[in-house]
């Protein structure tokens, strides 16, 4: 089969010819039908240390279940399913016993700890892959394994009540996915992003504010409306990290998604005297994924994506690097 595979920490990827997989105890085998590409992929492929290499890449696969491992019940043959980041966790530990199984520090991840879905077969573990909707088509499907997960989750962990303002920081593959959970949930949106064309999007799927973080500051625009209960950085920008903590009014929560390797110093005074919160989002549970595909498959988000042939991966991360897509990427295979 071919897959796209980092040979090495920090060297580019390669499309390549590889052996299928075979599903071990609990797991199935999946022939991928589209699989989409994520930020994440580009952060770990330039990564100085990993757990293994060479390694397949991708964990937003979607495809049809082809074959069985010992003990699988949750899934038949031909059932249609999506492979997510978390692979599986050791359902031992405090974490997985209180249902927060992507905090299970023995967890393995796809496309980090064991083979992706950047590839024509890929295999899940049946208590960490979810049932597709009918109603969503692959291209839909696919991106709402991490994206689509970790922007619901990220929402979700705002906690605000409906007409509150949050503040979304990033309007790109999941800063649009979070607009349109956060109006589902009757928030008031603003949006800050540095490319017109992203911000343009945002205005197109619901955001009520739009801010440009090069030409105005958020703080000032969000200060008319009294601040903002919650923001969410989906970008790993220190900038916007930056930007977004002001925004908040007495109470109000950070949410932090975006991946950065670079430090940000905590304003220690304000967070205190304002009774500020600060929360990190991981992905999300085997529950929160199946929560975001019936989701959409209601219509509470879709998806902006353009697709690409396998062969066109390499390329399309160099344009994720540069910052210069609109929403997602997703990989569609042949029959």
């Amino acid at each position: 089969m071919k897959a796209v595979v980092l040979p090495a920490p920090q060297s580019p990827v390669e499309v390549r010819d590889v052996p299928v997989p075979q599903p071990g105890p609990g797991e199935v085998l999946v022939k991928i039908e589209a699989s989409g590409l994520c930020h994440s992929d580009v952060f770990l492929a330039a990564s100085p240390r990993l757990p293994r290499t060479p390694l397949i890449l991708g964990h937003e696969g979607v495809g049809r279940v082809t074959a069985l491992g010992p003990g699988v019940s949750r899934f038949r043959m031909g059932d249609r399913v999506g492979i997510a980041y978390l692979h599986r966790s050791c359902g031992e530990c405090d974490f997985c016993r209180k249902g927060q199984e992507n905090l299970c520090v023995k967890s393995e991840q796809t496309g980090y700890h064991v083979d992706g879905a950047l590839a024509e077969y890929a295999t899940g573990d049946e208590k960490f892959i979810a049932h597709i909707p009918s109603a969503l088509s692959n291209v839909q499907a696919a991106p709402l394994c991490c994206a689509g997960l970790t922007a619901h989750k990220a929402v979700r962990t705002a906690g605000l009540d409906p007409g509150e303002w949050i503040v979304l920081f990033g309007a790109g593959g999941l800063g649009h996915l979070g607009i349109q959970l956060a109006k589902r949930a009757g928030l008031r949106v603003a949006v800050v992003d540095v490319a017109d064309d992203k911000l343009e999007m945002a205005a197109s799927v619901g955001a009520d504010l739009t801010i440009n973080g090069l030409k105005q500051e958020p703080r000032k625009v969000m200060a008319q409306y009294g601040g903002a209960a919650g923001a969410i950085t989906f970008t790993g920008s220190l900038a916007a990290i930056e930007q977004a903590f002001p925004t908040l009014r007495p109470g109000g929560i950070l949410v932090l998604v975006g991946l950065s390797i670079k430090k940000y110093e905590l304003p220690v005074i304000p967070a205190v005297l304002q009774g500020l919160r600060i929360s990190g989002v991981f992905v999300g549970t085997p529950r929160d994924l199946q929560e975001i595909m019936d989701l959409a498959a209601e219509g509470a988000a879709r998806v902006h994506a353009e697709t690409c042939r396998l062969e066109d991966v390499p390329a399309a991360m160099e344009r994720m690097r540069q910052g210069t897509l609109i929403g997602r990427v997703v990989v569609e295979f042949g029959p």
